[in-house]
């Protein structure tokens, strides 16, 4: 099975439509999201409606934790704590009641999909470098595949017994300077993954964080990638 893993879409619609029609392009067999569908971007509806239509998983990121009150909001810096506001009272009922049945992590074959980290997942913390990647690999049955989010920058780890972390970065609000969409497309028989990157309208994207009156630090960012 070739499976598209997304992650971090928050509320960029523009981004999220442009990932969808090259995953469907590629004739990918299932989509699977690893949260963050909300937060820093003006379309969480229309994203959440998206996600729920043509993903067959999704497990809890720590921006949808946070808009239903499962995560407090000390823990996000400024930019965050004001699209997090805005999307809770902008959220439909029906998509805030989805986003809380969400899990946060959940098994498909050898592959583990979790939103920040195999170990204590609830816990938010990040995967930078090998050496992080290193305190997680024995929470990890050996062969086992942990995909991630969370940081918005791809990247790939591999730790003893051919278990490996990989980052799909972000379909949203990347961060690794590459204005680009990005998400994996992984063989489960073959185990290869790949990086896609795929270009959409920022400009429309940066228009509707404007127009709903959030932070223009979250509407220029997109522009360069960070």
């Amino acid at each position: 099975m070739k499976l598209g893993i997304i992650s971090d879409i928050h509320g960029n619609l523009p981004a999220l439509e442009a990932v969808i029609e090259d995953c469907q392009k590629q004739a990918l067999e299932t989509i699977v999201c690893l949260g963050d569908v909300v937060g820093y971007g003006a379309s969480p509806n229309e994203c959440c409606d998206l996600v729920r239509e043509v993903c067959s998983v999704c497990v809890m990121g720590n921006h949808d934790s946070a808009l239903c009150g499962f995560t407090p909001m000390q823990f996000f810096n400024a930019y965050a704590r004001t699209a997090i506001e805005w999307t809770s009272v902008n959220i439909e009922e029906s998509h805030l009641t989805w986003l809380k049945g969400l899990q946060l992590v959940h098994s498909l074959e050898s592959v583990l999909l979790v939103h920040a980290t195999p170990k204590d997942p609830g816990a938010w913390n990040y995967i930078h470098n090998p050496d992080e990647a290193g305190q997680h690999f024995d929470a990890m049955p050996p062969g086992r595949t942990a995909f991630i989010g969370h940081s918005h920058i791809p990247a790939h780890f591999v730790g003893s017994e051919n278990r490996r972390i990989i980052n799909v970065g972000a379909v949203g609000q990347p961060r690794d300077r590459n204005p680009q969409a990005s998400y994996v497309v992984y063989d489960t028989e073959t185990g290869s993954f790949r990086w896609c990157r795929v270009s959409y309208d920022v400009q429309r994207a940066a228009q509707r964080v404007r127009e709903a009156g959030l932070p223009e630090f979250l509407a220029s960012r997109l522009f360069i990638g960070m």
